[in-house]
């Protein structure tokens, strides 16, 4: 894996909003091949059961695999959670699954969020 795209970037990959992204974000996903945790899937359901997304979370992914060759890494879970625990920087669930698998893989982490930009340092923005 070359790079992991956060759920808001794949979100603003999906609907076309690339102009959000940072030239380096829009760099690395130009030239890298790109995948998802499958946490990714799970976090945009989440979104849209409280309304903050329409689209299913399914389309999202098959559209981003069709257009861009995006990969959902699928991983141990046990595997990811035993790395998680030691993120204690962060109550976000979502983001520690994020991350640590972003970690288990020494992979780049195409993300805006500010705190996982201060505490892992193979985020990209």
């Amino acid at each position: 894996m070359s790079a992991y795209l956060d759920t808001h970037v794949t979100l603003w990959l999906y609907s076309g909003q690339t102009e959000r992204l940072s030239k380096r974000a829009t760099n690395l996903i130009n030239q890298e091949r790109v995948g998802v945790s499958p946490v990714v899937l799970l976090e945009l359901q989440y979104l849209r059961e409280i309304g903050r997304v329409t689209a299913v979370p399914r389309a999202i992914i098959m559209d981003l695999k069709q257009r861009l060759g995006l990969a959902i890494e699928d991983r141990s879970l046990e595997t990811v959670m035993e790395r998680a625990l030691g993120l204690a920087w962060t109550r976000d669930v979502f983001d520690r699954l994020i991350v640590a698998q972003a970690a288990l893989d020494d992979a780049e982490l195409v993300t805006s969020d500010r705190l996982i930009r201060k505490h892992y340092p193979k985020a990209v923005w």
